[in-house]
């Protein structure tokens, strides 16, 4: 087995290398004046079982290439079997056309992957489930959700706690928290005023927030706007405390701005992007996520089954 990692977030690999028991296995990754990337491995890959991890943080499009040319030379390298770990899937969020002469980018995305060489994807928390049918190979998804569950339901207890869903497309996804936390559930839906056409979103929530500490559940965070405006809507509503789980910290402005309102009584993410120091705020827990992708490495390593890591999820 070998570990490369890409410059995207090379701290996380290093914990995913220590948990394995192994070494980052060393590389030359630099860009040319023009802005093109070069890789080489420094030492031989012929016949390795070969997982090349990258964060996609921003710039996302500089970081994908650099997965593709690592994965493009192990093949021509001639790795055994090449798994690309993309803990934070890039253009997950655009599954479908929307809206006609649009383009498929995750579609796209799977076979770039699978062009450049890679045999198996790895990734943790997908936007839509139905990007594991994209790829014409393996794809194991890994689910953040037992782990931060596990720390909420030891922070705060569950039987105070109401899990939210802040908007109607992810209300899969709160159900299911709602379930591992045996917590009932809220809704929180928005629709256009009436009286103020194009103007305001009227928060209608469905289920019971007043006294209660709230739990907003998503699998990600990029402007913040969504998850603040709910927040507000559960404050107004009488919620006791606002928290929020959210697997992928994207952070794009104005989020630290939002999120670091007294809107929030916790924000708990995991490090599946990397977030400096000056995206770091009082009310930011952060999750490692090292220990979980390492697991699902070692069992596709043994040719073990990675769904047994998430019981009732097989």
């Amino acid at each position: 087995m070998i570990l490369a990692t890409g410059r995207a977030h090379p701290e996380l690999a290093e914990e995913v290398a220590r948990l394995l028991g192994i070494e980052v296995v060393p590389m030359q990754n630099y860009d040319f004046a023009n802005g093109e990337t070069f890789v080489r491995f420094e030492q031989s890959v012929r016949g390795v079982d070969a997982f090349v991890i990258q964060a996609h943080p921003n710039p996302i499009n500089h970081w994908v290439m650099e997965q593709l040319l690592m994965v493009d030379a192990l093949k021509r390298a001639s790795a055994k079997r090449i798994t690309v770990v993309a803990p934070f899937f890039p253009y997950a969020r655009q599954d479908k056309k929307h809206k006609g002469r649009e383009p498929i980018s995750a579609r796209l995305m799977t076979d770039l992957y699978h062009k450049a060489g890679a045999n198996r994807l790895m990734s943790v928390d997908l936007h839509s489930p139905q990007i594991q049918g994209f790829f014409e190979g393996p794809v194991d998804h890994l689910w953040a959700l037992p782990m931060m569950a596990d720390y909420v339901a030891e922070q705060y207890g569950t039987d105070n706690l109401t899990v939210v869903s802040p908007d109607s497309g992810r209300v899969r996804v709160a159900d299911i928290w709602a379930d591992r936390l045996t917590s009932p559930l809220a809704i929180i839906h928005k629709r256009r005023d009436p009286d103020k056409p194009n103007q305001v979103q009227v928060h209608e929530l469905v289920g019971k927030v007043a006294g209660r500490d709230c739990l907003l559940v998503d699998d990600m965070i990029d402007t913040g706007g969504t998850i603040l405006s709910a927040a507000r809507a559960l404050k107004e509503n009488g919620a006791k405390s606002v928290l929020v789980a959210a697997t992928h910290a994207v952070f794009s402005d104005p989020a630290v701005e939002r999120l670091s309102s007294d809107a929030f009584d916790e924000v708990i993410v995991t490090d599946t992007l990397p977030i400096p120091e000056e995206k770091r705020f009082e009310q930011l827990t952060v999750l490692s996520i090292a220990p979980l992708i390492a697991k699902a490495i070692y069992a596709v390593f043994d040719d073990d089954s990675v769904n047994s890591l998430f019981p009732g999820h097989a």
